[in-house]
């Protein structure tokens, strides 16, 4: 497929097609195309040809909730096209819709022949990826069964079954072979002069093991309608800063994205929940530290999230050590899979745990929740979850026997476990990795953090003044310790990490302006770091680099060595403002509002680290989540450390 991908994304259901609306099902390892639902492709081809040939946009597909595009027969200027397509499309929940309306250009009567050939390949989206990864799928047989109005596909491999139907109105004159496995539906149509005809496609998804009841939607404007009110939802009663329009904006755009990117969840008592994903295309499920820093971010404004957040977090947590799955007991899950693959084992990611601060940050979130709203009642329910996630972090995270929190690679998942979890990403400036267990800087913050709001939960809520007193101690420990370890005196900065033997691992990472954020630092050390984040090494114009320029490890198109991540400077403003650096903290959101304006109001979950001064537009960063919840919340934490200044 050679155009581009357009999302259309609705709960945890997403669908993206090109610039005339097509599905091609080519792999391309950046951009999934089709229509997924629980990590599976539930459409992997859906063309539209209009006699017998694919037409070409006269006014291609446009970024929005709904994919509406203009499609005419391919001509020249000498003979005009006998007609024009309008064509409009739509995700619900688990279901796919579209409009088909051809209009006659001729004053004569005239016939044309429609057709969509369509395919439900059930690829696990973990198939798609570009680590040139295979798996054996033994025993999986793949049906296709005509309808009178339409085609059902379905996919079984031992107990996993799932299916999808494609339905039509009018119903289709014929469903035809193709050869290859998908099915031709096709309609054969008597225009009158300069007359119109509408078809409505709809498509139901019925993954495995989901037995809520679905419905498709009507049409593509009812989709759009739910859609609007799902927004305004959100939007409604925040105040926005009327003296900065385009922070509003973004406030605004991001509440949007939030609301389409609400995916299910099961509370602890059985209670369905709606938490937010990590992003699309490739993350829309829940991961614990996206939707945990989503909910931080959007605190003040929607605390809703976090009330959903937090017990679905917690019905999820590890009870029992597993190998596979990197689980221990009160460990806060990473990363939550429906797929095939995830089913079979084939990869570790059904419930996976590979995390060294989503625990910390589970137990930072209550604590803040119960600060913010008063609703004590969450904090007691959840009593054991957070007594337990202390426990982890005390025993298998490494606090008591080794000080840290601490992490080894997981050669089955992932190496690093904290928020930069690419390989490499902890690395010294010159770009070499750590060898043995990792320490990471912003964990230690995390879990500072972690230990002294849960002590004042013991103490206010649970009346248990003696583990108020001995997770107190446990912080200023911590504290001590962390400053005596990993400050570098030569550079006046904090290392990001140290290694199995506890060296320093030095290179200036943007890591540090989150113990900024969790108070991590004595006062003279955080003014240290806060100014130095705002060196033109480290802070491109549009925000502040995972790792400053000028290092050998540097790279701007690089996942997390140069790049700019709205999140991290979202936590990075928070962080200025907590140590009273609010020039800084306004800097870096202007940075930031900037880079969204140039984007639609809509920040992607990173950009390039190219520099403001030589690049008058932000630039993209190639493999980008579109829409992320971190990111779609990160204005409303801009908002919180400068309001509207």
């Amino acid at each position: 497929m050679t155009d581009r991908h357009h999302l259309l994304v609705h709960g945890g259901t997403f669908a993206a097609v090109g610039d005339s609306g097509d599905i091609s099902g080519v792999r391309n390892g950046t951009s999934p195309d089709g229509l997924f639902v629980r990590d599976a492709r539930h459409l992997s081809r859906w063309q539209l040809t209009v006699d017998g040939a694919v037409p070409e946009a006269l006014s291609p597909v446009a970024d929005g909730d709904t994919a509406r595009c203009v499609l005419v027969p391919r001509g020249g200027r000498q003979e005009p096209p006998a007609h024009t397509l309008f064509r409009e499309q739509a995700v619900g929940d688990g279901s796919f819709v579209e409009s088909l309306r051809v209009t006659s250009n001729r004053p004569v009567p005239t016939t044309v022949r429609l057709a969509i050939t369509a395919d439900a390949d059930f690829t696990d989206q973990f198939e798609l990826r570009s680590d040139h990864r295979t798996y054996t799928k033994t025993g999986a047989t793949r049906t296709r069964e005509v309808r009178d109005d339409g085609v059902e596909f379905g996919y079984q491999r031992h107990e996993w079954r799932s299916c999808t139907t494609v339905t039509a109105d009018p119903a289709p004159d014929g469903v035809e072979e193709t050869g290859t496995g998908a099915r031709r539906l096709v309609w054969t149509l008597d225009l009158e002069p300069h007359g119109t005809a509408e078809l409505v496609l709809r498509v139901m998804a019925r993954p495995h093991g989901d037995k809520r009841a679905r419905r498709v939607p009507s049409s593509p404007a009812a989709v759009n309608r739910h859609l609007l009110e799902l927004e305004g939802e959100f939007v409604e009663g925040v105040a926005f800063p009327t003296g900065w329009p385009e922070l509003a904006a973004a406030c605004a755009r991001g509440l949007a994205d939030l609301a389409s990117l609400q995916v299910p969840a099961i509370g602890p008592d059985g209670e369905d929940l709606r938490v937010p994903a990590a992003g699309a295309p490739w993350f829309l499920t829940l991961l614990g530290r996206d939707a945990l820093l989503t909910s931080l971010f959007a605190l003040p404004y929607r605390p809703r999230l976090a009330a959903a957040t937090l017990p679905a977090l917690a019905a999820t947590q590890a009870t029992e050590t597993g190998a596979a799955s990197v689980a221990q007991p009160g460990k806060i899950v990473h990363e939550v899979r429906h797929g095939e693959l995830a089913h079979f084992g084939q990869v570790p990611y059904g419930r996976y745990y590979g995390s060294v601060d989503a625990t910390p940050l589970f137990l930072v979130l209550l604590g803040a929740y119960v600060e913010q709203t008063g609703d004590a009642a969450l904090a007691r329910r959840l009593e054991s979850h957070a007594r337990a996630a202390v426990g982890w972090m005390l025993d298998h995270g490494g606090l008591t026997s080794r000080g840290y929190l601490v992490y080894r690679a997981d050669q089955g998942g992932l190496a690093n476990q904290n928020w930069k979890d690419s390989p490499g990403s902890i690395c010294g400036a010159d770009g070499s990795r750590p060898s043995g267990p990792v320490t990471a800087a912003g964990a230690q913050g995390y879990a500072y953090d972690a230990l002294r709001r849960t002590a004042w939960l013991s103490r206010t809520v649970w009346q248990d003044g003696t583990y108020a007193a001995l997770l107190e101690q446990a912080a200023a420990d911590l504290r001590d310790r962390f400053q005596r370890d990993f400050w570098m005196p030569d550079r006046s900065f904090p290392a990001l990490a140290l290694d199995g033997e506890g060296r320093q691992v030095d290179a200036l990472a943007s890591d540090a302006g989150h113990l900024l954020w969790s108070g991590l630092l004595d006062k003279e050390y955080g003014e240290l770091v806060g100014r130095r984040l705002l060196e033109p090494d480290f802070f491109s114009g549009w925000g502040v680099r995972t790792l400053a320029s000028g290092q050998p490890a540097y790279h701007p198109l690089s996942y997390h060595r140069g790049s700019v991540w709205p999140h991290d400077n979202a936590l990075i403003a928070l962080g200025l403002a907590r140590y009273g650096l609010h020039d800084e903290a306004r800097e870096v959101a202007h940075g930031l509002v900037d880079a969204a304006t140039a984007t639609g109001h809509r920040l992607p979950e990173v950009l390039a680290g190219y520099g403001r001064e030589s690049h008058g537009e932000p630039v993209p960063y190639p493999h980008a989540c579109v829409r992320e919840s971190r990111s779609a919340a990160a204005p409303l934490a801009l908002l919180t450390a400068v309001g509207g200044a």
